[in-house]
């Protein structure tokens, strides 16, 4: 009879031991004041993981995390960076642990977009100053190989999104980034070089919103180099406001005048080199431009981002006004 009664005690000891360890193994929790990344080398314990998620306030103590691995034992920790910012319970924590749900900042270059606002977004990030990453990109070394013309890096940052560690550093992006180029690049099959064609393909970026066009504005880029008429293409006296650290959101009279090498309102040809990172269809369009003798374009009235084409400077100008009395209206 007494071993039954100890029994029983035991029984309902052992129920309530294990109820509380349930209760305290799925229970949300939250012991740091605002989010927390954690990071666990490549060899790291169990048991280390589990003090320094407890250390970090992750989980109420290493026992926790432990008692739950100890339950999980066919399933492996995944090292990596974690971020944690909502409660969450022992168990949660160890799933995404197991699930390697690894912490990566992402990055998002729209094409189009040039060195100096690829240097905003990852300063915004929060993963290094922007000057940090302008001096990495201000290197062309990563590109030497591809094109021995290039000043930067500029054209060569591939737009695309990318996952980032805290451990990323500016030079490490510098060559995600030409390292997705070259893939791109070498899809292509291009048999014409590629400084040119990369530095045409920017221009046809800056100005070509709409996917169809953008084949019809490299044409009439192409047709003026063949002709040496001056490009007189806005972006590039922008880019040069830019690079003299100048540029303050609108185009001034003096910026159409300057005697900057990247100004086409003063100099023939192309630039010195690209103005912004082009994506595959503006690359594609300045392999393959238009079949079309027009040699002007300027926006249409309606809002659409669509443009007028134009053969010759009569039409142009003719276009060009009903594009000012749209704004006016």
């Amino acid at each position: 009879m007494r071993f039954m009664r100890t029994l029983g005690v035991f029984l309902v000891l052992a129920f309530l031991a294990s109820g509380y360890a349930a209760f305290r193994l799925t229970s949300p929790y939250r012991g740091f004041s605002k989010p927390v990344v954690v990071e666990f080398p490549h060899g790291t314990s169990a048991g280390s993981i589990a003090s320094i998620l407890a250390d970090a306030g992750v989980v109420p103590s290493r026992w926790d995390f432990s008692l739950v691995h100890l339950l999980n034992r066919h399933r492996v920790l995944q090292a990596g960076e974690y971020r944690f910012q909502n409660p969450a319970s022992p168990l949660e924590v160890f799933d995404r642990i197991a699930r390697g749900d690894i912490f990566y900042y992402q990055l998002v270059v729209p094409e189009g977009r040039n060195m100096f606002d690829i240097a905003a977004a990852v300063e915004e990030l929060g993963l290094f100053p922007a000057h940090d990453f302008l001096k990495a990109a201000r290197n062309p070394d990563l590109v030497r190989d591809l094109d021995p013309r290039a000043p930067t890096l500029e054209g060569y940052l591939f737009p695309s999104t990318y996952r980032l560690s805290r451990r990323t550093t500016p030079a490490g992006l510098c060559r995600m980034m030409t390292g997705k180029f070259r893939e791109r690049w070498l899809s292509l099959h291009a048999s014409t070089g590629v400084h040119a064609t990369v530095t045409l393909a920017s221009l046809v970026e800056k100005e070509g919103k709409l996917p169809a066009e953008r084949p019809l504005i490299a044409a009439v880029f192409s047709n003026r180099l063949r002709m040496g008429m001056k490009l007189d293409c806005d972006p590039t006296t922008i880019y040069a406001a830019l690079l003299d650290n100048r540029y303050k959101g609108v185009i001034h009279k003096s910026d159409l005048e300057s005697d900057h090498l990247y100004n086409t309102y003063r100099h023939r040809g192309l630039p010195p080199g690209p103005i912004a990172n082009p994506g595959l269809a503006s690359l594609e369009a300045a392999l393959d431009p238009a079949k079309t003798e027009a040699l002007y374009f300027v926006l249409r009235p309606d809002g659409s981002g669509a443009h007028e084409f134009s053969n010759t400077i009569a039409a142009h100008q003719a276009a060009t006004a009903k594009y000012r009395r749209g704004l006016a209206r």
